[in-house]
């Protein structure tokens, strides 16, 4: 048991979702930028967006926990001082990633963006486009995002191949290696990346793996940008054989004018996936909880790196 906590969170917004916490946690608003509040934190939530390069702040200073707001951790290895604990956001952004991926497959499948031009040019433009129903989806990573958007792809009726990092089965059914894709590539009509970024899979989605696609194939990329070769995307998109849709790109974010923003079959959001309401309750929930095992002496959820 712990008699009293400090807890550091970057803003009065996440601290307002929390809401009351027991008497003996005291809470501070640090967004690590400037000296640090106190020398010891038991629990730091860093802020959601650049918080890797904020990181070296916690030099000098011990902690419990670096709670992040964030799946993703590719670049805090680098990044966080030694002698901390660092746990990721899981439960906070699968559901929201998962309803991006749908809206973007969804919108490729029926024209959505060419209808919303047509409109702005006051055209009625009916036109036939290919359902989701009946279509087959390779979904290449199987992680809690990719199974929230499994769940959500089950009752539009499509037929769903599951790759992760190595073939094994699960309570789901197969899950196909990543040696496997040259086989599975051939048969896919719908590509959702939903990878973690790590050195085997940065650079996954190349010319090779491209081109091993049928022609008129969508590939979605909720995963990083890093994860897919730009140029390699360009030149399928302006020979006009595939399809995209892409929450994450390589630079990110894309410079204005950047040619991915000016292909019809190429769908761009900028980094959305995670960034919808459901975000701060959930964000608030998992701040909470590690709160209350801290106070119970038990271990923290979803650590992922200790340095």
């Amino acid at each position: 048991m712990t008699d009293r906590l400090l807890v550091s969170l970057p803003g009065a917004t996440l601290r307002d979702a929390i809401g009351p916490l027991p008497e003996c946690v005291e809470v501070v608003l640090w967004d690590l930028s400037g000296p640090a509040p106190a020398e010891h934190l038991d629990l730091v939530v860093p802020p959601y967006m650049g918080a890797s390069a904020k990181l070296g702040a916690l030099e000098g200073v011990s902690t419990r926990l670096v709670q992040s707001q964030s799946i993703g951790y590719d670049d805090v290895e680098a990044a966080l001082p030694p002698g901390h604990v660092y746990a990721n956001a899981a439960s906070v952004h699968e559901t929201s990633t998962a309803e991006l991926t749908l809206a973007l497959v969804l919108a490729a499948q029926r024209g959505i963006p060419e209808f919303v031009r047509a409109a702005d040019e006051g055209r009625w433009a009916p036109e036939r486009r290919a359902s989701l129903a009946d279509r087959r989806v390779l979904l290449v990573g199987v992680g809690g995002v990719g199974e929230a958007i499994e769940d959500r792809l089950a009752p539009f009726e499509v037929e769903i191949t599951r790759v992760g990092s190595r073939a094994r089965d699960d309570a789901r059914g197969r899950v196909h290696g990543t040696d496997e894709l040259p086989e599975l590539l051939p048969n896919a009509e719908i590509v959702i990346v939903g990878v973690p970024l790590t050195e085997a899979t940065t650079g996954l989605v190349d010319a090779e793996f491209l081109a091993a696609l049928p022609d008129g194939a969508l590939v979605v990329n909720i995963a990083r940008g890093r994860v897919a070769d730009t140029d390699a995307i360009l030149a399928e998109a302006r020979s006009g054989r595939l399809r995209f849709a892409l929450d994450v790109t390589e630079p990110e974010p894309l410079p204005e004018g950047h040619p991915l923003f000016a292909l019809p079959n190429v769908l761009v959001t900028p980094h959305v996936g995670g960034a919808s309401t459901a975000m701060m309750p959930r964000m608030a929930r998992l701040v909470r909880d590690q709160v209350e095992r801290m106070l119970r002496g038990d271990e923290p959820r979803n650590v992922v790196l200790r340095s």
